[in-house]
């Protein structure tokens, strides 16, 4: 399967199309959502030749975009010989059907969410991955597959797919023969992968098991693509993550140790960036991955401070976090690029909307003493008023307590025992379920 959107023999060339819908609540303004989906083409390797933007009071049902732009869109391809066209939403299958009929076989009409399948499919390095941007390229397909068979029995000769002994008698010819085998093919590829993902949540879940037993906090690098969470991570850990300026340049998991000031140690985890318009069938295979941000201990929220986005960009990371069951994890903001950034003012408005917030640059070495200071205070300082009753059934949480809060009233009872005292902020979820009134 290739999934390059680029050939070796010819380079794609694009025309980006952007749709606003009156009254639809968007996050980035149009220019600016078709300004990141131009980047997202270049991390792929397209060249973008033009653009095509339309106000909308509601969706053509039938072409997406209304009939009038569908032709400017084809003429204007035609005269920039652009062969791709990418929406910056995602398509309907019915949608990209007719716009293929309409525009022409010779120009692939595709959307935001097949261009990011795409560029994880060039970044995915390890078996897990590899899998997971597998089973979200099949499953965003699948649906889709008519089309593609279709074009593929006139490719054949197979005119429509009714040809040879079959043509004219109503029996099934060989064109769509192939797409219900390919159908069934493709089910059972997504049924193995689920399988194989399965194993693979199955293991980060005994690991994760594992390193609760040793109460080693884990911190995950959380933030919008391209924020610099690996940069922050090699400068914290002494790593050797890669690193690019481009979006989605990591995409597998690393995990590396961190010491703090008090001589406590962490685990630090990097995690895939976030996007708005995170296509659903990503979250849904890369559900592994995104356990290891839901099961954190402290996430580090990483914002481009220099971004012109940089409100929306946070308010799209939170909105993943409360998506993946990670809302209510305990959140340093991070302003990371301070050496580049020369706007006071927003500077003190990010540093207002986001407490609890602190300033770096990850490249330079800028802040990160304060950094480390701080993410020693959230998982060790036992701050957070707590009161408890814990089975004696549940004797690993008596040990935590004891070990890692502070005790102020401890009475033993029949069936357990009631603490009253305070834990790290970190560890207050591990023991939601136990707490009771003083």
């Amino acid at each position: 399967m290739n999934n390059s959107l680029v050939t070796q023999n010819k380079p794609e060339t694009a025309i980006l199309v952007g749709v606003e819908i009156h009254q639809q609540d968007s996050l980035l303004s149009l220019d600016d959502s078709l300004l990141e989906l131009a980047l997202l083409a270049e991390t792929a390797g397209v060249s973008i030749v033009g653009e095509i933007t339309q106000k909308l009071e509601s969706l053509n049902p039938r072409t997406y975009i209304g009939s009038g732009k569908v032709e400017e869109l084809r003429i204007l391809a035609e005269e920039l010989n652009a062969n791709i066209v990418i929406f910056d939403d995602e398509l309907s299958p019915r949608h990209q059907r007719e716009l293929e009929e309409i525009i022409g076989k010779s120009i692939k009409i595709i959307d935001r969410t097949a261009l990011i399948l795409d560029i994880f499919a060039q970044h995915a390095n390890t078996r897990e991955g590899i899998l997971q941007v597998q089973l979200a390229q099949y499953e965003y397909r699948l649906p889709r597959l008519t089309r593609a068979w279709t074009h593929l029995a006139r490719q054949t000769g197979g005119g429509g797919g009714r040809t040879g002994a079959g043509a004219g008698v109503g029996l099934r010819g060989p064109g769509e023969t192939q797409l219900e085998v390919d159908r069934r093919e493709i089910r059972s590829r997504v049924s193995k992968l689920h399988e194989e993902l399965e194993k693979v949540r199955s293991h980060r879940a005994r690991y994760r098991s594992q390193r609760k037993k040793s109460e080693t906090p884990v911190v995950a690098l959380v933030g919008y693509t391209n924020a610099g969470k690996s940069t922050l991570l090699n400068q914290l850990t002494n790593a050797d993550v890669y690193v690019a300026d481009q979006l989605f340049a990591t995409l597998d998991p690393t995990t590396r140790k961190i010491k703090l000031p008090n001589g406590q140690q962490a685990l630090l985890s990097d995690t895939v960036g976030f996007i708005q318009k995170l296509p659903t069938t990503l979250i849904a295979a890369f559900r592994a991955t995104l356990e290891e941000i839901a099961e954190a201990d402290l996430l580090l929220h990483i914002i481009d401070v220099t971004h012109p986005n940089s409100f929306a960009q946070a308010k799209s990371v939170l909105e993943t976090l409360n998506e993946i069951g990670a809302g209510d994890i305990p959140i340093i903001t991070v302003l990371n690029k301070i050496d580049l950034f020369k706007d006071n003012d927003q500077n003190s408005e990010i540093r207002y909307k986001y407490p609890n917030t602190y300033l770096v640059s990850a490249l330079q070495n800028l802040g990160i003493d304060n950094l480390l200071k701080a993410i020693a205070e959230e998982l060790y300082n036992p701050s957070i008023p707590i009161s408890v009753f814990l089975p004696y059934s549940e004797g690993h949480l008596i040990s935590i307590f004891n070990e890692v809060g502070v005790v102020e009233q401890l009475s033993h009872q029949e069936s357990g025992v009631k603490i009253i005292g305070f834990v790290p902020r970190r560890l207050v979820r591990r023991f939601q379920s136990h707490s009771i009134e003083n």
